[in-house]
């Protein structure tokens, strides 16, 4: 791998989708140059263009269906594919000894744990949201969760689009482990993800979470830290998904010629102590 980003030869999986098509626009703003993309093995866009499923301009560069190929000549992956392509994806870039940034969300415990075998190989960054602002937003949710005390109520609210498949997102999750890190203790102990019927009194420590599906939402987030007489929130609203693929690049231009690891968007900011 290079650390020259005149250098950085980018692939992208899920190159088809929404967040692919934000990539082929963002990449022409920084040093870098596509040299892969792929797709399903179902996909209509097989074999043509990368710039043809956004009616971009041509790139040279064919979507072909293995990973491994797509990957073929790239210094980083970026990859916003299905969570059912993770495992493929992640062993094309071991087998190419290609650094990975993995912004996909909603795979299972077990593509994690190979993840993080995968990272003993290859720099790999995995965030649930390659938005620079929300990543920002859960360095300052921890912060705030480790300077207020149980006596704050901590509910996290996030807004989508009518197709996001999975709930709470991606992006929440994370919010919500920021925030039980910085009380010390672990999600999983204190997360309520339901409220129906008679719920009885809010547990005291708990993280609420709150969901809203409608609509064109890109994605909104606030965290809120209720108190006697006094409420804080912390919001981030995204308004195009540019700033996911900006983030995205960013990350990619970051990793290249990192030791093999598993890495943040916190390390890419220099916000992880």
């Amino acid at each position: 791998m290079t650390t020259n980003n005149d250098e950085l030869r980018v692939a992208i999986f899920g190159a088809t989708g929404r967040m692919g098509a934000a990539l082929l626009r963002a990449i022409d703003e920084v040093p870098a140059k596509l040299v892969g993309a792929s797709a399903s093995a179902r996909s209509a866009w097989l074999t043509q263009d990368a710039g043809a499923p956004a009616a971009g301009v041509k790139r040279g560069v064919s979507i072909v269906a293995a990973p491994v190929d797509a990957v073929r000549d790239a210094t980083v992956a970026i990859d916003f594919a299905l969570p059912q392509a993770t495992r493929a994806n992640l062993a094309a870039c071991v087998e190419r000894g290609c650094a990975l940034i993995l912004g996909t969300t909603g795979y299972g415990a077990d593509i994690r744990g190979e993840i993080e075998q995968a990272a003993g190989r290859i720099p790999i960054v995995v965030a649930a949201n390659m938005s620079l602002g929300v990543n920002l937003l859960i360095g300052l949710t921890q912060l705030a969760a480790k300077a207020l005390d149980r006596s704050y109520d901590i509910e996290i609210f996030e807004a989508h689009h009518r197709n996001k498949k999975d709930a709470p997102s991606g992006t929440a999750l994370a919010l919500g482990e920021a925030a039980a890190s910085g009380r010390g203790i672990t999600l999983a102990d204190a997360a309520v993800f339901e409220r129906h019927g008679a719920t009885g009194a809010r547990s005291a420590g708990s993280i609420g979470f709150s969901v809203f599906r409608g609509g064109d939402v890109i994605g909104d987030h606030t965290v809120s830290f209720a108190g006697i007489g006094e409420r804080i929130e912390l919001t981030h609203r995204a308004s195009d998904r540019m700033t996911f693929a900006r983030g995205a690049l960013r990350a990619a231009q970051w990793i290249a010629g990192r030791a093999p690891g598993l890495y943040s968007m916190q390390d890419v900011l220099g916000l992880r102590k």
